[in-house]
């Protein structure tokens, strides 16, 4: 157990005191963003852009701009799911939880081969050294940033490609010594569980009553 701590504090001991004040906000709005997703609650936009610009910022000083580049999008892509999500018609909202159609499926793949090149093409740009965990980079981009179109549509599959790319993201950020955002995702991985559980639940209610 002292061994892990070690482990996730080593990475502090020269890291400046206001870059991990900045992690540690980013940790918190970063768990209240997707705890309000999970619920299907318009604030998950608000407090998710306060993570994503912060985090923006520390993977640009930290050099990881394939990560970077996707906290960006986020960024944008959270105003657009706030605008959105709030559409009403007739007092009712505009956007229900859904499923994919076969259109929207075809769009996410193409959304995830095109980040992946775009990804693999700022490292290139930036003529930075590509290793192992950068290529896992590519691939973990190409799938949050289907994800997060798919959230700004409220489709289901989003949870699904949360799961998956938070789970490779847990290891790969604790293998570059960002502890919190390494923790972070871990708890992101259990509440987005739940919210594929919580989101689904709701879908079948509504089809039932519909």
């Amino acid at each position: 157990m002292n061994s892990m701590i070690d482990f996730f504090l080593d990475a502090y001991r020269e890291t400046p005191t206001y870059l991990i004040v900045l992690e540690a906000i980013a940790f918190v709005f970063g768990i209240m963003s997707v705890w309000y997703a999970k619920k299907a609650n318009i604030l998950v936009y608000p407090t998710g852009i306060i993570c994503t610009i912060i985090t923006v910022y520390i993977l640009y000083v930290s050099e990881y701009f394939g990560d970077m580049m996707m906290n960006f999008y986020y960024s944008v892509m959270s105003i657009y799911g706030w605008w959105n999500w709030s559409r009403k018609k007739e007092n009712k909202l505009v956007v229900p939880i859904s499923r994919t159609n076969q259109k929207e499926k075809f769009i996410g793949i193409l959304f995830f081969v095109i980040t992946m090149i775009v990804t693999y093409m700022v490292y290139k740009a930036y003529d930075y050294e590509l290793q192992i965990a950068n290529y896992i980079d590519v691939v973990t981009s190409g799938i949050f940033f289907t994800a997060m179109w798919y959230m700004a549509n409220k489709k289901l599959e989003n949870w699904t490609l949360w799961i998956i790319a938070d789970i490779i993201t847990i290891p790969l950020y604790a293998y570059r010594g960002l502890g919190m955002l390494s923790l972070q995702y871990l708890v992101f991985t259990i509440i987005a569980i739940q919210g594929y559980i919580e989101w689904k639940k709701n879908l079948n209610n509504n089809l039932q009553t519909a």
